[in-house]
């Protein structure tokens, strides 16, 4: 799978890999990028398998998401990862080592830990439905922002959301596969314990799809962001930066 990314910066350090959510794309970390002129090495921003600009080719699951990522890099280059809710889960597939990377640590914030049989359900359906068109990019954008959890954070008319777009004959719709939906819901606990390498969780103290005692099992450290919700690197990327400098240096 030939996947969409952009890198940037220079150094001897491991170089920084950013993974996205699910159905957003790379431009959901063009707050954050601005900070990274901070980090010794280089970095990566991938728009993953079914999302963006990538192609769309189903199967989607967290370990071809991982083997996609590990693509794009050399054999045994040292990273260190971020993974946004979705993109996180497949920081920690990485953080196995299985797929020939050398991972220094993973960092994953807004992951949803805990799946009910009713929202795995929901996710299903999602992914079975058909395409939705819009008549202009302004009302796929709107609809992309909503979907992605960043509706009243991005501008529709922001490169943050143009990318999320797709136009086709004339019609705009979502960039992102439906079907990447029906990946949802796998129990994370046996990724953690196969990782090679530690794993700081974090998350917004309203993000309302997981919470500390959520993922205290899997991170008795795990660090909460005073009242702020799902997004953070959208949100406050100037203190997600402060923390991934932090955690990367300890």
């Amino acid at each position: 799978m030939k996947l969409w990314w952009r890198e940037g910066g220079g150094g001897a350090g491991p170089r920084l890999v950013l993974l996205h959510g699910l159905g957003a794309n790379a431009d959901v970390w063009l707050p954050l990028e601005k900070h990274l002129s901070g980090w010794t090495g280089k970095w990566l921003m991938a728009d993953l398998r079914g999302h963006g600009r990538s192609p769309h080719q189903a199967p989607y699951g967290y370990a071809g998401h991982a083997a996609d990522v590990a693509g794009v890099l050399a054999q045994d280059e040292e990273v260190a990862i971020v993974g946004h809710s979705m993109g996180g889960v497949i920081g920690m597939a990485l953080g196995t080592g299985w797929y020939g990377v050398r991972v220094r640590k993973v960092i994953a914030f807004g992951v949803k830990i805990r799946w009910s049989a009713a929202e795995v359900g929901r996710f299903q359906s999602l992914a079975r439905a058909p395409v939705r068109w819009f008549d202009g990019r302004a009302a796929a954008a709107e609809r992309y922002l909503t979907v992605s959890g960043l509706s009243g954070l991005a501008d529709p008319a922001a490169a943050i959301a143009a990318s999320g777009v797709r136009e086709e004959n004339g019609r705009f719709r979502l960039a992102a596969d439906p079907m990447v939906n029906a990946a949802v819901g796998p129990e994370l606990a046996p990724f953690v314990k196969a990782m090679n390498c530690p794993l700081r969780l974090a998350a917004g103290s309203k993000d309302s799809m997981v919470s500390v005692a959520d993922m205290a099992p899997l991170d008795a450290r795990a660090h909460l962001f005073e009242g702020a919700g799902h997004n953070l690197h959208v949100e406050r990327p100037a203190e997600l930066w402060r923390f991934i400098q932090a955690e990367l240096e300890s």
